[in-house]
């Protein structure tokens, strides 16, 4: 190691841990303007986008100083068009998307064919990042399209080990971020908004994955903050502040036979702010036998909640709202 890396890293480690500090100095970046991408807001920087992810994807990045190096995808200051992209793995190394400026999607929904904006796929050991923020645009759309024919703004799909850290999603068409059969997954000090009245624009849905951590985060939407849906074990919600928006949900459950239960769910130390609901537990009318266990609400601070804790039983939106059976819990009575 010559001497100027040592002083670096000498003087990263005043602020940071060992192997923190290292990984920032050492990672090997791939910059997106050096693959076409740019940042005028106007020109489409998705093929760049897949390139530069494309040759991170496929290098060994080594090691330096005892410390695995990352292969980083940068995305600078400015603003970004993009259509969809699909970030595919395995990969050699360990990956880094970091996003520094804003990336914002097409409004013109005959380029979204899969009902996704950005994606990652078979994923081992990656870090999202960045203080930029995912603009999905989703104000075009609402007015005149809902439901889930429109596209998440992200969906991390067999994903393991992976940190979803410092990132603002704002206006996606449909959900924000979609966690699917994925494990090991963390997600820390997360802005995500919409506006009260958006449809169906859930925070953060988790679904058929386990050992998943969302923690330290502001969400505030038109649908659920955070929902956990069948198959969805192990998770710990913590430190998360939810309004506008439903609440936070386990389910809906028992829409299909083959549908799981959920286990282990714990939210913690959570404040809930003007949404519709607070914590809630939702299965389909007519459902199958399913189990929700272990399930703990502890330390919730609840302002103006219309409805602070929900078990509804006979879940059936839309069609069947007007004699669907709900128990309300609020303040420790039955109503």
């Amino acid at each position: 190691m010559d001497s100027r890396s040592f002083l670096l890293i000498l003087a990263c480690t005043a602020a940071y841990n060992l192997n923190s500090c290292a990984a920032i100095l050492t990672d090997k970046v791939f910059n997106v303007l050096r693959y076409g991408a740019s940042p005028n807001g106007r020109t489409d920087s998705a093929p760049a986008f897949s390139r530069a992810w494309n040759e991170a994807c496929a290098a060994d990045c080594g090691w330096y100083g005892g410390f695995r190096v990352r292969c980083r995808v940068l995305i600078p200051e400015g603003t970004f068009l993009a259509g969809p992209v699909s970030f595919r793995g395995p990969c050699r190394s360990p990956m880094v998307v970091q996003v520094k400026g804003v990336v914002r999607a097409p409004n013109d929904l005959r380029v979204f064919q899969h009902k996704e904006w950005i994606a990652f796929r078979h994923v081992n050991n990656l870090l999202v990042t960045g203080l930029g923020t995912f603009d999905g645009q989703g104000r075009a759309v609402w007015p005149h399209r809902h439901g889930s024919s429109l596209p998440t703004t992200l969906k991390f799909l067999h994903v393991m080990n992976a940190k979803i850290r410092a990132i603002s999603l704002i206006d996606p068409m449909f959900f924000h971020m979609i966690i699917g059969q994925s494990q090991h997954i963390s997600v820390i000090g997360l802005h995500i908004t919409a506006p009260g009245n958006s449809p169906n624009t859930d925070g953060i849905h988790v679904g058929d994955s386990s050992d998943i951590r969302i923690s330290r985060s502001r969400i505030s939407t038109g649908d659920d903050c955070i929902s956990l849906g069948p198959g969805t074990s192990n998770v710990t919600i913590n430190k998360v502040h939810c309004g506008t928006g439903h609440g936070i949900s386990v389910g809906s459950l028992g829409k299909y036979r083959e549908d799981k239960g959920v286990d282990g769910i714990r939210v913690l130390n959570c404040t809930l702010t003007g949404t519709t609901n607070g914590v809630r537990i939702k299965t389909w009318r007519d459902s199958p036998p399913i189990k929700a266990t272990n399930i703990v609400f502890s330390d919730i601070v609840m302002n103006e909640v219309s409805n602070p804790i929900v078990i509804d039983q006979e879940y059936c939106p839309n069609s069947c709202d007007e004699d669907k059976v709900v128990i309300e819990f609020v303040n420790g009575i039955i109503q």
